[in-house]
């Protein structure tokens, strides 16, 4: 049998040892300041087949979801996937069961309890209406994903690169928290093109806003189902478009960022009824990973004009100092502590044990030739090596004995 040149053992070593440090790292998070994405090595192939994905808000496709009985539960400019969820403002929860071509079939999965619980608690509770004056470190990260994103009606063209008009709807947002006395940092960056690597680039603003310790990160969007109407609603004696929450499925803190849409739901239709048309948990990450406050809000579609999209996120902002405690009025201030990575980082930790421990394997068999020699040399190591460790320990314990 041909033996393993000690150089190749070596590089074998190496690169396994390397593959575990870094897993201990990222287990161990020696610096949390520093935004890892949070990939998951399971879902490697998984983002890989999804990356050819058709853009978000295209308003040239939508797929339609339905219930088992024919009825329409949501629309969706994105990419449909099996086990995206819906939480509807009435407390229904669906999960998508199939997609085919641009139609989707949903589950009913009955009433949300927890989305249930928060409507009930807000139900009783008197509406604060004072802003505190203790403001001055709760800041608002805003900014947009989709920066070309606009409202024909209002704009000419759904798209206009670089400035769309969702800036002025961003703006209305801003101006409104502003005026309940809320800090806002607006970072007007630009991420086009609009493709499925916007996310990546709006990465670094997220991760630049989150430097100023923030308490919660909103990347606003619009829609692009072709139908103005399934957003257009009088709210407040208003004409108004609604807004969508997205959370993402791919995030190991999406529980966390589930709830925070969960209470935004509940307490600004509570404020102003159906402001919130749905919570939908879609595949992807949007950087929520970031912190349990990020949300993606969807202020209509590219058919609703803008003037009515910004009328909706300023009946949205009423209820969002409440929600991250900064009236006077009844305290839902939003302590939850950061989530815990305990979870994700094990599974990922596993993940690359496992992978570095099969790479040394195909190494060992590659190199020797057959799986037979590499056991032989395996064998051959480990007994070299349990000699060498336990040889001396023998050796003194047989001259304890003599003695």
């Amino acid at each position: 049998m041909r033996s393993l040149p000690k150089k190749y053992i070596a590089i074998g070593l190496v690169v396994i040892a390397a593959v575990v440090t870094a897993a201990g790292l990222y287990a161990t998070g020696l610096d949390r300041n520093i935004p890892l994405p949070a990939w998951q090595p399971g879902k490697i192939m998984e983002d890989f087949v999804s990356y050819n994905e058709v853009s978000e808000h295209s308003s040239d496709y939508y797929i339609t979801i339905k219930d088992s009985q024919g009825q329409v539960v949501s629309l969706a400019a994105r990419g449909v996937s099996q086990g995206d969820e819906i939480i509807t403002a009435e407390g229904k929860h669906y999960r998508v069961e199939k997609v085919q071509g641009r139609q989707a079939t949903a589950k009913y999965l009955g009433a949300d309890k927890q989305f249930l619980a928060y409507q009930e608690m807000f139900e009783q509770m008197a509406l604060p209406v004072v802003a505190t004056q203790d403001n001055a470190n709760k800041l608002v990260g805003i900014y947009h994903t989709h920066s070309d994103e606009s409202y024909v009606p209002s704009d000419g063209k759904e798209a206009i690169p670089f400035k769309g008009g969702i800036y002025q709807v961003g703006q209305s947002l801003v101006q409104k928290l502003k005026n309940e006395r809320l800090r806002v940092e607006y970072d007007r960056t630009p991420h086009d093109p609009h493709d499925n690597n916007a996310y990546h680039r709006s990465r670094r603003t997220a991760a630049r806003l989150m430097k100023q310790n923030p308490i919660a990160l909103l990347d606003v969007h619009r829609d692009g189902i072709p139908n103005a109407n399934y957003y257009r609603k009088n709210i407040a004696q208003e004409r108004v478009a609604q807004l969508r929450l997205v959370v993402g499925r791919q995030n190991p803190h999406m529980q966390a960022n589930l709830d925070f849409a969960r209470k935004m739901m509940a307490y600004a239709n509570r404020v102003h009824p159906k402001i919130v048309k749905e919570i939908f948990m879609a595949k992807g990450n949007y950087n929520q990973d970031l912190m349990p406050t990020a949300l993606l809000i969807e202020a209509g579609t590219h058919l609703n004009t803008k003037e009515e999209a910004a009328r909706g996120v300023a009946l949205f902002a009423d209820a969002i100092p409440a929600m991250l405690g900064a009236t006077a009025g009844p305290s839902n201030r939003l302590n939850a502590p950061r989530p815990s990575t305990t979870s994700g980082t094990w599974r990922s930790l596993i993940w690359l044990i496992v992978l570095a421990v099969l790479g040394g394997g195909a190494f060992l068999v590659i190199s020797t030739g057959s799986f037979g020699s590499a056991g032989n040399k395996l064998r051959g190591f480990f007994s070299r090596e349990l000699t060498s460790f336990l040889g001396p320990l023998r050796r003194r314990r047989n001259n304890r004995k003599t003695q």
